[in-house]
């Protein structure tokens, strides 16, 4: 990973996990279910709103998804980390590899899978 914002704040983490020992609770197996977790607690915000109101959230709420977010990125990273996945060069390559998937001319207005397209 290159010395980016995202390395800086995945090396944040780590040092935040380090200086609590708690590199011995935080196996793949056990970040995994907790960002799974995390995204629940994300989407819980969202339940039963319509469309609309999902895009029209009170600043109080608009705060509270933005601390799950956050949670979801945190351990999105501290994954990333101990699996020795660079995640910035990943989500590249993943987005690289959407963009021939989902080419504009096929893919632009239409919610349907690539499979579909």
């Amino acid at each position: 990973m290159s010395d980016t914002f995202t390395q800086a704040l995945s090396n944040a983490i780590d040092d935040f996990a380090k200086e609590r020992d708690w590199e011995q609770f935080h196996s793949p197996k056990n970040l995994s279910m907790a960002l799974m977790v995390e995204a629940a607690e994300l989407v819980e915000h969202f339940q039963w709103l319509t469309a609309h109101q999902s895009g029209e959230l009170s600043s109080e709420r608009l705060d509270a998804v933005a601390e799950e977010l956050a949670d979801v990125l945190i351990y999105t990273l501290r994954l990333a980390s101990r699996l020795g996945v660079d995640i910035e060069t990943a989500a590249w390559a993943k987005l690289e590899k959407n963009r021939r998937k989902y080419p504009v001319e096929k893919a632009r207005g239409t919610a349907k899978k690539y499979t579909e397209l």
